[in-house]
């Protein structure tokens, strides 16, 4: 079974509404090609089933470039020409994050699905809006939480699932480098999102009970450039999280400990990106003389073996696969969601001084229901199409 199919959740399939096609090619048109759209565009063309359409920025000289790499692919300075297309399947959206709301706003209700960059909105309420609209309309969300489609983490989560690790105790991750400083986001929503997406997926979407984040902007900036975050789950697992982009090297490296085995994920090594260790603690207690005896547990490593395909491809494959076949979305609206949510509560633990902040339970129907009422009752299903976008949304 090939390695995209097998490691999702078990989820309701979707309904035949949300299939583009019964056969043939998933259409894209790529908003936005700064730095990461010529990688989906790339990774769209080689992905068999995709194709592109267009492409669409509102800085000439990316559009330029865009005619250059890619001469076979319409490029255009007008979202209301892409939209207009009704060969148009999917908006793959790569712009600030201040953008992604009303861009897939106006995508979704022209009909198009949605694969959005990381992190899915600017707020909760924001990814909320976009899910109601989406289900209003009968089209789909994708968000791009690419680290989730890596062999590493997909082998961590299968020692999850197995048991192998045992009962989960932490997470533990360094994500520092030297840049690049974000002008529209701090490190939080630039860099934590990465690390909850993946803990997002591992644990299945189980949400973190509070969290709590400290961090500081150099330089002036009213963006924090390192931050330090802890979410604390039920069951005393836990999660610690830092970032910066004020580091002279740059480290990726995870640790996931179970009462069994632990797992090191080092994302810049080049060969052995997971291994695994056989080693922890077992403890007993002496209940005669209240004290613990603790002994420690030292075994072998393993690096296990992992494919060495493109996560970014290997997503590609699988939104294409959803809208074509039905079959599972992984890293769906949902997800981005609840991603949105824990980076909500950080951002604010943050800006308090680093005070917990509890991050409230997901009730989707309940959100969605609510939306739905505000959006008929403010009239924003009436938005007229092909409303102006202002020259900044485009990155």
């Amino acid at each position: 079974m090939p390695w995209h199919r097998c490691l999702w959740r078990k989820t309701r399939k979707p309904s035949k509404e949300f299939v583009v096609h019964a056969s043939g090619n998933v259409t894209f048109a790529v908003v936005g090609f700064g730095y990461w759209g010529p990688h989906l565009v790339r990774n769209i063309l080689l992905c068999e089933g995709a194709g592109v359409a267009w492409i669409s920025d509102q800085d000439d000289a990316r559009l330029q470039e865009a005619g250059r790499r890619f001469p076979g692919i319409r490029a255009t300075p007008s979202l209301e020409e892409v939209l207009c297309d009704p060969g148009v399947d999917v908006v793959a959206i790569a712009t600030p994050v201040h953008s992604h709301h009303a861009l897939a706003l106006k995508a979704l209700r022209e009909g198009k699905h949605v694969f959005i960059e990381k992190p899915l909105t600017a707020s909760r309420r924001q990814a909320t809006e976009i899910l109601a609209v989406a289900a209003q309309f009968g089209r789909r969300v994708f968000v791009d939480h690419t680290f989730v489609f890596t062999p590493a983490v997909q082998k961590m989560r299968q020692l999850l699932l197995s048991h192998e690790l045992g009962r989960p105790l932490y997470y533990d991750s360094v994500r520092i480098n030297l840049g690049i400083f974000q002008h529209d986001v701090n490190v939080v929503w630039d860099l934590v999102t990465h690390d909850i997406a993946i803990l997002d997926f591992l644990l299945q979407g189980t949400m973190p009970v509070t969290a709590s984040c400290t961090g500081t902007a150099h330089f002036g900036s009213q963006h924090a450039d390192l931050a330090y975050l802890t979410l604390a789950y039920e069951d005393d697992f836990i999660a610690h999280i830092n970032v910066n982009w004020l580091a002279p090297v740059k480290v990726r490296q995870v640790l996931l400990c179970g009462d069994r085995k632990m797992v090191v994920y080092d994302d810049n090594s080049a060969s052995e990106k997971i291994k695994v260790y056989d080693s922890g603690v077992n403890v007993r207690q002496r209940e005669d003389i209240y004290e613990m005896l603790v002994q420690y547990r030292v075994g072998d490593m393993h690096a296990p073996r992992l494919e060495t395909t493109e996560a970014l491809s290997n997503e590609i494959t699988n939104v294409v696969e959803a809208l074509r076949d039905g079959a599972v979305a992984v890293a769906d609206g949902e997800a981005g969601l609840r991603v949105v949510s824990i980076l909500e509560a950080a951002d604010a633990s943050l800006r308090l001084g680093g005070i917990s902040v509890p991050i409230v339970p997901l009730d989707l129907a309940a959100l969605l229901d609510g939306k739905r009422t505000q959006l008929d009752g403010d009239g924003l299903r009436k938005t007229k199409p092909h409303d102006d976008l202002t020259p900044s949304l485009h990155r």
